[in-house]
């Protein structure tokens, strides 16, 4: 075999990788503010107070809002998912090997992705509920009432993520499984399953904060999350002839930050059949 692998095998196979990134890696990523292209370490995302509107006499100078404007900054970080593929075990499987582990790197760094907005999520320190009950229809308004109570715009961005039993309860709901109250128009979110109700588009995640049944799920504006990337989803393959084996290896950088507090609650939910 040749000592160079053919440059034709890669660019597919970064095809690839990008293609699985985007389509299933990652759920969380088009929910939030994203930055592309960041140069350096670190960036920052602008968090802008409230404006206030005012009169002028006539000919007079315009009143300025005088906004606050406060950088939040967030830390990238580098990530990477490898592995081998022997050259003769590519000659005895029937199985495509280069899009099989394509697609397994590109989940790795598509969870990593989503553990990172989850992170950042999991730093908010508004909440509804104290893990006592299930996902209630009473919780959801309260978590909805908080929201509006902060002025969150209520513009069709406002996403929620939850767990597995969580989508369990929801799908119990009336309000939420009926075609009266929900419509069929669903946003772009990669992967899972996802639907939209009370102005919320909803996610399903099994990667949620969990500890002892206690489940941590949560309703966000996109604009209260922050997701910087400085390099895209990139992939190396070099021979190694020692090994007899290509060495696939995919990299990316990015970081993710809460932006602002107030536009995002965090549900906490029983992940029990059982209430306290």
């Amino acid at each position: 075999m040749s000592v160079s692998i053919d440059q034709v095998f890669v660019k597919q196979f970064e095809a690839d990788v990008h293609l699985a990134y985007q389509q299933m890696g990652t759920k969380l990523r088009a929910t939030v503010r994203s930055k592309s292209g960041v140069v350096g370490a670190s960036t920052t995302f602008q968090k802008v107070g409230r404006g206030t509107a005012s009169t002028k006499s006539r000919h007079g100078i315009v009143p300025v809002m005088n906004l606050n404007h406060e950088p939040v900054e967030c830390l990238l970080q580098d990530y990477y998912a490898g592995d081998w593929v022997d050259a003769l075990d590519e000659l005895k499987t029937n199985v495509d090997e280069r899009r099989v582990v394509a697609s397994a790197g590109a989940y790795a760094l598509g969870r990593k992705t989503d553990e990172l907005i989850i992170a950042a999520m999991n730093s908010a320190n508004n909440y509804v509920g104290d893990y006592s009950t299930g996902l209630t229809k009473d919780l959801i308004l309260a978590a909805v009432e908080e929201l509006n109570n902060k002025d969150v715009p209520d513009d069709g961005r406002r996403f929620a993520v939850v767990g597995v039993h969580q989508w369990n309860e929801l799908l119990s709901i009336d309000e939420f499984i009926s075609a009266d109250y929900v419509g069929n128009d669903l946003p772009l979110v990669s992967g899972g399953a996802s639907k939209k109700w009370l102005g919320i588009t909803w996610i399903l995640h099994n990667n949620l904060p969990v500890t002892e049944e206690k489940r941590d799920c949560f309703i966000y504006h996109s604009t209260s999350l922050g997701h910087a990337c400085g390099q895209e989803v990139k992939t190396d393959i070099s021979w190694h002839g020692e090994r007899a084996a290509h060495f696939i290896s995919n990299s990316m950088s990015q970081g993710a930050v809460l932006i602002d507090n107030d536009g995002i609650v965090r549900l906490k939910c029983s992940d029990s059949d059982e209430t306290v």
